[in-house]
């Protein structure tokens, strides 16, 4: 019998730091107009000191766990999509598997841009519609503020940092993840890009004299893409479940551009009503955005069971993707105290369990030097 990957929990979390685009009139040559005509965006969450990619993912993850109702000892992957890890390795998945105490989780991390949440729910809802694995966490993540040219106004003015993340169960009831499609065209890879800080260019005085750590965009090479790609890819999605766009209930696109969205929308013929946008509050986030907006779309109740829900997105690569989502369960009550204080006790005793396995580790080493040591001494003298 077939096995669907379902939507069982769902969670966000951003910055309290808020930044509005009066806040950048004063940083760089723009105003409030100006960024709202072109884009759509009012302001934007910006992480504070000490908030990373690994930071926010973290607490979005912990909340879905909490609407499903799961442990993380029960989960048996984490995918965190992002382009801002907190390092090139180890993957940022690791920091959060570890620090929920998921310990019997495989983790990794998925770069597909702005795409990669879409990217990460395919390969989990495939891996559990194979019975590979159970119950999955797709993450998507970014801390954008931290590889944007704040001088550039053609950028700075987008982006924001955040993170939403989604909780997979496999299970027999029809529903779920339904279909996906994910397409790359890697010729327009120069079009969105972070040039350095890879093999090809290591960080040097010279690539940070150059600004080459910031981001780098091609806008309107960028914008034309996307309003062909998005709509082509929700068509698709919905010929590959098929379905047909008036079995839509509301369509969560990538969070880029409020031009972009109403366009692709105008293109499928889909009312305004029927798409969800939260680009006004949050910016850009890529990889985050989609979640973000999935979960704020389910808390305001906009999404109900028995909904068709497709989210589709583009972004650097150049990348695409769209999943047609069945929605098969209710905004849950939430829980009682005693049981969120449970829930929140467990990851105290996550960290010394972490700190348990590196104290084991070191005392490992130095016991096999110490033998090392030992055995060297013993070993005749010619």
């Amino acid at each position: 019998m077939r096995s669907y990957a379902h939507i069982v929990g769902w969670g966000k979390y951003v910055p309290r730091r808020v930044v509005t685009n009066e806040d950048l009139s004063r940083m760089v040559d723009t105003s409030d107009e100006w960024i709202r005509t072109r884009t759509g965006v009012r302001e934007r969450h910006l992480a504070d000191e000490g908030e990373t990619t690994a930071t926010m993912a973290l607490e979005a993850a912990r909340r879905a766990l909490e609407v499903a109702r799961i442990s993380p000892a029960q989960l048996d992957l984490i995918i965190v999509a992002t382009v801002t890890p907190d390092h090139l390795f180890p993957a940022t998945a690791c920091l959060v598997q570890d620090a929920l105490g998921a310990t019997h989780a495989a983790a990794f991390d998925l770069s597909a841009g702005c795409s990669g949440f879409v990217y990460g729910l395919a390969v989990a809802a495939h891996l559990l519609e194979t019975g590979a694995y159970r119950t999955a966490l797709v993450v998507g993540a970014e801390t954008l503020s931290r590889i944007t040219d704040w001088s550039d106004r053609a950028t700075c003015v987008l982006f924001g940092d955040g993170a939403g993340a989604v909780v997979l169960r496999a299970g027999e009831n029809e529903g779920g993840v339904l279909a996906t499609v994910l397409g790359a065209d890697g010729s327009g890879g120069d079009l969105l890009m972070l040039p350095a800080g890879g093999s090809r260019w290591p960080a040097s005085h010279r690539t940070v004299a150059e600004g080459m750590h910031y981001l780098r965009m091609q806008g309107r090479e960028v914008f034309r893409f996307a309003v062909r790609k998005m709509p082509a890819a929700t068509r698709e999605v919905l010929e590959k479940a098929h379905l047909s766009l008036d079995d839509v209930s509301l369509l969560i696109p990538h969070q880029a551009n409020r031009r972009i969205i109403d366009a692709a929308a105008r293109a499928l013929g889909i009312p305004e009503e029927a798409v969800y946008v939260d680009l006004d509050r949050y910016g850009n986030t890529s990889a985050a955005s989609i979640p973000i907006a999935l979960c704020e779309a389910a808390e305001e109740g906009r999404i109900q069971p028995g909904d068709l829900v497709v989210c589709v997105g583009f972004g650097a690569g150049l990348t695409w993707g769209a999943a047609a989502v069945r929605w098969t369960l209710p905004q849950p009550p939430p829980l009682p105290g005693w049981r969120r204080l449970l829930h929140r006790l467990y990851y105290p005793l996550a960290a010394l369990r972490s700190w348990a396995r590196r104290l084991v580790r070191r005392v490992a080493a130095l016991w096999l030097w110490i033998v090392g040591e030992r055995g060297d001494r013993d070993q005749p003298r010619s």
